[in-house]
Order: structure tokens, then sequence, then C-alpha cells
């Protein structure tokens, strides 16, 4: 990026981003506004349109704008591919088998319906056949990045309300790919059939296809050569973080994969997005999964706001001057009209009223995909420039109102934190609730899961060495790779609807860490603990466990059972004076734990787990 005169150096640009992502998206969080729009916010202000314009008669303002859109664009590109890697990630098949109905009814009957819809809407206002196909599968999609933060911060992602919006958003995220490479067919078919831009020849349409072949067969390579590379690759990055070459291993290879597979994507014809996607399924298929989305976290962020940055600076504020009856009036239709097809599509499938109101109100508004899908729809000249800048600046402008619909939606639904109102056939419920978590998953955590696998409990293991993950995953057990110590890896694990944890490890000061960090989150939790010795069950005591199991104590007391009853003593007082020598060295254990609320609660739940 070159950048001459006063402008402020080649990196300056750089530097006013992350200005902008280190001053005006916390001040919108102080404000508890969607960092997204802050980020659009800081686009307007910073571009073209904005600050920039006052540069000539204050130059100083010129450190403070960016003047190399193109490169903003450019990064914005990579924060897209980021998301979707992220989405490819999520979308496991027990996620999706969980929400079928939702996902693939609901769901896919929304983008259907409103792209079918908004296309014939765009043709009345005289775009062609496939302009207006390009047109209105892009404004079908919403925005993930800004409805889902809106959600969990007005607490509905628990609710009725967040699954349905969840559900749409899924089955909007699965069209991307789908719709990106429709997209490529009809710009093939076009420029087979020799059609002027926006017009299409059904009789061109195999040749156009056959121009996709090369992308096949590049998707083919990518998904062969990820089930072959990645699981090796991520296993040897975790044995070396094991011996202590820290976390950035990690974050170097998730960046590889990000990156290499967009990168192996485009060079077959398909776009870089498609190729994060297919990176994300393949790895939501391995043990390394949790981690990696730990790793990957801070990067989609940041990269996602520069994309957002980069559409507020697309903001032609001088077009939206010349006509803002055209265009507020063009953002208000198309956001109604897709509102009201979500809310009858909703009610097609049997959400409750309340329900199908917010869902519709919040997904009216346009989503970041509008942008690469009609940006691909340009790029391809099969879509008019000059509309489809129209219809971006709508788009632009309605992503700006999701927060107020939320609200809108609030106050005219007045919905409760209550019980679900959706149908029962669509309740079903989510994998990793109520389990059992077993962080470490050595012989003591396996013979815990077997236990709990006989008596019908399920369970999730945690283990950060990723040789005994892949000896667990080969017989079937349900176990990821990661470090449990911390806290996000926990809340990932589900120890939030988790009816217990077993730490398992032999590592004493992991145990301990461990320990806090599950009590730190949930101090109503079921904690039980391996500990090395008396003194260290004491410690965890203290911590806060419901129960510490030192090894040392056990072990004793096994051996001096096997002693007594070989020696003839009878096996009923030997039994007798076992348990009543492990009360006591419970009760002394137990002496070391804090007094207050939290010790009465946690002694009761020991209590009522040994009766059971």
């Amino acid at each position: 990026m070159t950048v001459h005169g006063g402008s402020g150096g080649e990196y300056k640009d750089l530097v006013v981003f992350l200005a902008a992502a280190g001053v005006m998206v916390p001040l919108f969080n102080r404000l508890k506004i969607s960092p997204i729009l802050g980020f659009l916010a800081a686009g307007v202000l910073l571009g073209p349109d904005g600050l920039a314009r006052l540069a000539d008669t204050a130059p100083w303002l010129s450190w403070l704008t960016i003047s190399d859109a193109g490169q903003i664009r450019s990064l914005s590109e990579l924060g897209v591919a980021f998301l979707l890697f992220m989405i490819g990630l999520e979308l496991s098949w027990e996620r999706l088998k969980s929400m079928r109905k939702l996902v693939f009814g609901l769901g896919l009957t929304q983008v259907a319906v409103c792209t079918v819809v908004l296309a014939g809407l765009f043709m009345v206002m005289g775009q062609t056949l496939v302009s207006a196909a390009v047109l209105g599968m892009g404004f079908a999609l919403s925005s993930t990045a800004v409805v889902m933060p809106v959600m969990a911060e007005r607490g509905r992602l628990g609710g009725a309300s967040g699954r349905t919006t969840f559900s749409i958003l899924l089955a909007q995220d699965l069209a991307v790919a789908p719709i990106l490479i429709t997209v490529t067919v009809m710009a093939a078919a076009a420029l087979a059939g020799a059609t002027p831009a926006g017009e299409f020849d059904p009789s061109v349409l195999r040749p156009a296809l056959l121009t996709l072949v090369p992308a096949a067969v590049g998707l083919a390579l990518i998904v062969v050569l990820g089930r072959l590379v990645l699981r090796p690759m991520f296993r040897s990055v975790a044995k070396a973080k094991a011996r202590g070459q820290g976390q950035e291993m990690f974050v170097a290879a998730s960046l590889l994969v990000v990156v290499g597979a967009g990168l192996a994507a485009q060079a077959a014809g398909l776009s870089m997005s498609l190729g994060a996607l297919v990176a994300g399924l393949l790895l939501a298929e391995t043990e390394f999964r949790r981690e990696v989305e730990l790793s990957i976290e801070p990067f989609k962020g940041l990269l996602l706001g520069v994309f957002f940055v980069g559409v507020g600076i697309g903001l032609d504020l001088d077009a939206v001057a010349a006509d803002p009856a055209g265009v507020f009036g063009l953002a208000l239709v198309l956001t109604l009209l897709k509102a009201g097809l979500i809310y009858g599509a909703a009610r097609l499938w049997g959400v409750k009223n309340r329900t199908a109101i917010e869902t519709a109100l919040v997904l009216g508004p346009a989503g970041e995909f509008a942008f690469v899908i009609l940006g691909a729809g340009m790029v391809e000249g099969i879509a008019s420039p000059d509309f489809t800048r129209t219809v971006m600046l709508a788009a632009t402008i309605s992503i700006f109102t999701i927060p107020l619909m939320a609200l809108i939606a609030d106050r005219l639904t007045r919905v409760a934190q209550a019980a679900p109102d959706l149908p029962s056939d669509a309740l079903e419920p989510v994998a990793a609730d109520n389990q059992v978590l077993i962080v470490g998953f050595g012989r003591v955590g396996r013979l815990v899961g077997e236990m709990l696998a006989e008596h019908g409990q399920s369970y999730l293991a945690v283990d950060a060495n990723a040789s005994t993950v892949a000896r667990g995953r080969a017989e079937g057990a349900n176990v990821f790779y990661g470090d449990a110590g911390r806290a996000e890896m926990l809340q990932l694990c589900g120890v939030d609807t988790a009816r217990a944890v077993v730490v398992t490890m032999d590592a004493p000061a992991k145990v301990d860490e461990v320990v806090r960090t599950a009590r730190g989150l949930r101090p109503d939790l079921i904690l039980i603990a391996r500990a090395r010795d008396e003194r260290h069950a004491e410690r965890l005591y203290h911590l806060g466990v419901t129960d510490a199991v030192p090894e040392t104590t056990e072990a004793a007391l096994q051996l001096a059972e096997n002693t007594l009853v070989d020696l003839g003593v009878p096996m009923g007082l030997v039994l007798a004076s076992i348990h009543e020598r492990r009360d006591r060295f419970r009760a002394l254990f137990q002496q070391a734990m804090p007094e207050g609320p939290g010790r009465k609660r946690r002694v009761r739940a020991l209590h009522s787990t040994r009766r059971s």
C-alpha cells in the first residue's frame, strides 16, 4: 500500500483501522450497541465521504482517514473467509440433525421464497431475469454477524425466537456456497452464449456447466487433501504445544488452513470464502475443532471488522443525498417485504405468532453476504452496476436498523423469558445438554467414561494430549482435544448445562486450575476431582470441589482391604471398617472447604449424589 505526501505513511490506514477498533467499538459497547455497527460507522466516518472531505482545508485530517479503500476491501475478503470458516466449524452433523426441521424446513423455505419474490419485484423495477435473480439471492440473506450479538444482548438466544432465528441463519449460511456457484454458472452461461449482460439463454446452460468441471475437480482435491492432511497436521501441532512451544502454534496452523484453503479455491475458479467453508467443515469432524475455534476467534472478529469498515467506506453519501427518498424507500420496502415473507414462512411451519414476529423483524434487513453476492454479480457482469449499487446502499442502511428492529419486536411482542412456544417436534434436545464433562481421558478418565456409559449417562471428555484423544476417538469415545483450564474451552464443552464435571488428570497444578475455572463459571456445579494425596485433597476442598478422591488414600485403603480379607477377616467387618475410615478422611478434608452458602450447597449435592 503506497501513500504519498502528508497522507501519513505506508501503514497509516492500518493504524487508523486499529484506532477505530480500539476506540469506536468500545464506545458502541458502552452504549449497548452492536460493535458491528461501530465498524460500519467507522467506515462511513473515516472514508472518502466522511472526514476525508475536509482534508483539503485541514491537512492533519489525512492522518485520521482511510485513503486506500482497495486495500481495506482486500483485507475484508479475509474477514468473510474467516466468518465462513467459523460457520463450517459449527456445522456438525449432530447440530444439524437436532435442528433439522427448522433448518431444512423453515430456513430453506425462507431462502427460496424470499429469493423468488424479491427477484420478481426487481424484474417489475426493470431488471433482467438474471440480474433480478442475483439481487434477490443477495437480499434474501440476513446478517449473522449483527443479528446474533443483538439477540444475545437482549437475552433471546435461549428462547424460542433465538432458536428459530439461529435455524434460519444457519440455513442461509448453508445456502451461501450454492448461491455463489449459481452466480458463477450464470456468468459462464452468459459468456458462453455471448448474450448481453443480465440476459440468459437456456441453450448454453450445458456448456456453462461444463466450464465448472475444473472448479469441481479443485473442490474435490481440497476435500481429499483436507481429510488426509488436517488431522495429522494438527496432531503434530498439539504434540509440539505439549512440549511447551505455546498457543501460537495452533494459531499459525489455523491461519494456514483458512488462507491456504481459500487460495486453493481461488486457483480452482471458486471463491476464497467457499474454500474456507469447506476447510471448516472438514475440521469440524476432528477432535481439534474446539481448540481451533478458540484460536481463530480473535482474528475472525478483527478481520470481519475490516469487512464492515469496507462496507461503511462503500456507502456513497453523495448518492444517498442525491436520491434520499429512493434509497431509504427501497431499503424500507425490501426490509418490510422480506420480514413479511419470513413471518408467513414461520407461521406456515408452526411457529407461534410472537416468535414469528420477532424472528421476522430482526431478519428483515440485509446481511453481510449481500455485498459478497451482489459484488460477485457485478464482477461477473451479470448484474446491472448502477442499480446494484443502489441496492447495496439500501442494504447498508438496512443493516444499521437491526438493533432498532429488535427493539420494535420487543415492544410489539412483550416477549418474556419463559418456556419456549415452538411446536414440540421442533424442540429436540441439543446433544451437549445435561452431559457429564470429563476433564482428562487417560486410564482414569476412560474408566469413568465407561462406567457412566454402562449406567446410561452421556458424557463429553476433553484432553490436552493429542495421542490420548486419538486413541479415545478410535474407540468411539466422545472426546475432544483442548485445554480445559481455559474458561472458553469449558463453555464450548457445555459446562453451563453439564450435570457434573469430573477432573481426572494426574497433574495437581492443572487439576487446581481446572477446578478454579469451573467453579468460577458454575457455583452450583457438582465438581469431583482426583487428588494426589491428602494435602492436595484439602486444597481442592478449599477451592470448592464437591468431592476430592486422593490417590494415596484410596490405594492404601484398597491394599488394607485385600490384606485383611486374605488373612481371613470376615468381609463384612473389613468393608465396614474401610467405609468408616474413608468417611473419617473425607470429614477431615471437608474442614478445608470455605464457610458460607456455597459450602452448604455443595455438601448437600454430595450427600444427595451418594444416596442416589
